[in-house]
């Protein structure tokens, strides 16, 4: 429990008299405090809030905050927030909406709502805050407590998870059974409950802990922007065609007993709440259907391909999961019926179904409130490839769209945060902007979901548990990549017990031949999606025989860096430990599993299979090094029949192509990105084997090479304590850009050009700087601008 004062405020909740028969049901509370101000522009009310599961926070109507930010068993995050700005004089009104999620599962969501959501076994509001007037003065106490008023509401009916996965079923919602204007400050709550039983203060348990252990929110609230759809694809039911933009629709007022349909396009895949504002309408309904792309209803007529071209609307519909509202009627000239969602919904389209019953019902607005985490982009780069910018741009509303409050896989179909993702993501993150925040919260989620055994959970806030346990890998590299690029002893010196814990789990499967054996079930030994291991969950199949060559590849690369990390920390008896192990690890490979017939190294010790993967990671590792490594990748690429890297493990062929000196080979690896384009995607898809969805932040691979590659951006030392500079040519003649650092930015410009390669470049005042050019040679250099040329060695960007 992390706090600077005493807690005084108290749990509040149902009476169990009046709770839902089980907890296994989703059910919704409001909750209203009432109380007087006399002069606003003198007041203070700074309060802090938070609920299980989610809540939505209003004063005198207006919308001001939605949380908490995602946490877990251990630690549930607060808001703070100042609620000053929304008072009035005279009565005034907090008002929060709250939703529980059941806290038994034992599958998917649906009405358990979304995985990714802790709860415990009973739902609640917590908020602390006093009104105080302009000495500092308490005049009034607005603690939860007995002196609230909450009312249990029926309204919304949670509908089945069909077309997603871990989100939690879409809404039914009943606009009649909630009490009209309750939210505003002179509503009659007069035959509301009172909170009978309010849960004791969070001091009085003598050291037992409450399923909710209070922490400050560890990350800036997320940002939330009103949107217009700016495009209207298709009108059914109304002769709308010259009335686009979708914005000119509205108000649009439908007649008693007509439907009509809208499909919207909010011109890119994004990521919100879609806002409704009706009049009227009684007994009618309206249909909110959240879509990716338009598909084609029947896919064999066309090669299998579902999609195609994502704003292609020639044969094809919109397919998705929807949520309908039933208005009440009761919107008038004095304010509309509104609804938002409380769930999170990602899309490019929507289809709107209006219905309206025995009277009129006019939409008055229809739109969306984005929302995602305040990323700002302080870095930006060009090349002479004219495809750069767009793939800068997609990369960079791909990253944007799967991250909240934590990073998310994909915000349409699961919206959990897995290792794998998570770390790639950071380095995107980093290299746009320079925030290590979320990725500092990210390091720490993964460290809380540590199990006895050492392993760490594969995603994670989760109430569904999960191991796969190469991701437990991913988070010792991730913290080193932290380190390498923020320096931050402390942080490393945090989490060392736990890369101990991961790292000792691999090495009691170490067997009597080296290496790390057969992953035991029921454990998930996934690697990557690629069409040959499909009917295997993305493992290869060597795993049935014993040993993976990649998962000892990724533990001794994984050993190296948490050497490095203990050194760092003081630690060097371990240090040196890790390095023995890791050596060990690395001969185990190269004598148990490298094919001299086919000269690669197989996926498993004895079994005649093959993949870029165990290639990729048997270099990444150290098992194969200089020449011998760079021969191997050349082999590697040669071969047509090896299962190929997807776009998650992409990431680390394109670094074992940087560490072997053939970066210029990534120019035609760029090719599957960029046929994407041509295909209307504003966010790049998840894999090209299932293209399951269009938004999933680890294929936004081109913001980190961009940076680190292209123009060679990276930290010398932890922290661009020094920084290191040496551009990799793939096929361009000139690229330039800005880049982000813990020290400052860092500018770039190279050309290629009548056989010299020119770089003009400027750095951090004071920082050193190592620049390495194509040709090899290396410059030491001390002052902020930097101008170097060379000749262009042969084969340079090929």
């Amino acid at each position: 429990m992390e706090h600077q004062h005493a807690w005084t405020a108290r749990w509040i909740r149902p009476d169990a008299g009046s709770a839902p028969a089980t907890e296994r049901m989703q059910h919704r509370t409001l909750y209203r405090k009432t109380f007087d101000v006399a002069d606003p522009a003198a007041s203070e009310l700074l309060a802090e809030v938070t609920a299980d599961s989610k809540y939505r926070l209003y004063v005198n109507g207006t919308f001001v905050l939605r949380g908490p930010c995602k946490g877990d068993n251990w630690r549930h995050y607060y808001d703070t927030v100042d609620l000053a700005p929304y008072l009035r004089e005279g009565r005034n009104a907090i008002a929060v909406e709250v939703v529980h999620y059941p806290s038994l599962l034992t599958g998917g969501g649906s009405d358990g709502g979304p995985l990714s959501e802790w709860r415990a076994d009973a739902g609640g509001l917590w908020l602390q805050g006093a009104l105080k007037d302009k000495h500092g003065s308490a005049a009034e106490t607005l603690d939860t407590d007995g002196t609230w008023k909450l009312l249990l509401c029926d309204a919304v009916r949670i509908g089945q998870e069909t077309k997603t996965l871990f989100v939690g079923g879409t809404e039914d919602v009943r606009g009649d059974r909630i009490p009209a204007g309750w939210r505003e400050a002179g509503f009659d709550d007069s035959a509301w409950s009172v909170c009978a039983r309010p849960l004791e203060p969070l001091d009085r348990f003598w050291g037992q802990l409450m399923p909710w252990q209070l922490t400050p929110r560890p990350i800036p609230p997320l940002r939330e922007t009103e949107q217009d759809f700016p495009r209207l694809m298709r009108a059914e039911g109304i002769a709308a065609a010259e009335k686009s933009p979708a914005g000119a629709l509205f108000p649009l007022t439908v007649q008693p007993g007509e439907t009509v349909a809208l499909e919207l396009d909010a011109g890119r895949l994004t990521t919100g709440y879609v806002q409704l504002a009706v009049h009227g309408g009684q007994g009618g309904q309206l249909d909110l259907l959240y879509a990716e792309a338009y598909e084609y209803a029947q896919p064999e007529l066309h090669g299998g391909v579902r999609k195609a071209v994502r704003d292609d609307m020639e044969g094809k519909t919109l397919v998705g999961n929807d949520d309908r509202f039933f208005p009440a009627g009761w919107g008038s000239a004095g304010g509309p019926e509104t609804y938002e969602p409380m769930g999170r919904r990602a899309f490019r389209f929507v289809r709107v179904v209006i219905r309206a019953g025995d009277a009129p019902l006019t939409v008055a607005r229809l739109g969306w409130r984005a929302t995602g985490f305040p990323l700002e982009e302080l870095g930006a780069v060009r090349s002479s490839d004219p495809l750069t910018e767009d793939m800068w741009r997609i990369s960079l509303n791909t990253l944007r769209g799967c991250m909240q409050d934590t990073y998310e896989d994909t915000p349409y179909y699961e919206q959990m945060q897995y290792i794998m993702d998570a770390k790639s993501q950071a380095l995107f993150t980093y290299a746009v902007s320079g925030d290590d925040r979320l990725a500092r919260k990210t390091i720490d989620d993964f460290h809380g979901s540590l199990m006895p055994s050492g392993m760490l959970q594969s995603r994670y806030p989760s109430v569904s548990r999960q191991v796969i346990p190469g991701f437990a890998l991913f988070w010792v590299q991730m913290v080193h990549d932290h380190y390498a690029h923020f320096g931050d002893g402390k942080l490393v010196r945090r989490y060392l017990p736990t890369i101990d814990a991961v790292l000792g789990w691999f090495d009691r499967l170490v067997g009597d031949d080296g290496l790390v054996g057969y992953i035991p079930e029921p454990y998930w030994a996934f690697v990557d999606w690629v069409t040959a291991w499909h009917d295997n969950a993305g493992a290869p199949p060597a795993r049935h025989n014993g040993a993976l060559t990649v998962y000892n590849a990724m533990y001794a690369l994984s050993l190296l860096q948490g050497a490095e990390l203990n050194e760092a920390a003081g630690r060097k008896d371990t240090a040196a430990e890790y390095r023995e192990r890791a050596l060990a690890v690395n001969a185990a490979i190269r004598g148990a599993c490298y094919d001299a017939e086919a000269e690669l190294y197989r996926d498993g010790p004895d079994v005649p299979m093959f993949s870029q993967h165990a290639q990729i990671w048997a270099v990444l590792s150290g098992a194969v090094e200089g020449g011998e490594a760079r021969g191997l990748l050349e082999r590697t690429l040669a071969r047509a029949d090896l299962p190929a890297t997807s776009f998650s493990m992409s990431h680390y062929t394109f670094r074992a192509l940087a560490k072997t000196g053939l970066y210029g080979r990534t120019e035609q690896l760029w090719k599957p990105w960029k046929d994407q384009i041509a295909l209307g995607l504003t966010a790049w898809v998840e894999d090209p084997v299932h293209q399951r969805s269009d938004c999933h932040a680890w294929s936004a691979l081109p913001l980190h090479e961009y940076v680190a590659e292209t123009l060679g951006v990276q930290p010398e030392r932890p922290g661009f304590a020094a920084i290191r500079i040496a551009p990799k040519p793939a096929g361009q003649e000139w690229a330039e850009g800005t880049v982000p650092t813990r020290q400052g930015s860092v500018r770039v410009r190279w050309e290629i050009r009548d056989g010299r390669f020119t770089l003009q470049a400027n750095v951090p005042e004071g920082v050193p700087a190592v620049v390495v050019l194509p040709d090899g040679s290396r410059h030491e250099v001390g002052h902020a601008d930097i101008a170097l040329s060379c000749a262009v060695p042969a084969g340079v960007g090929k």
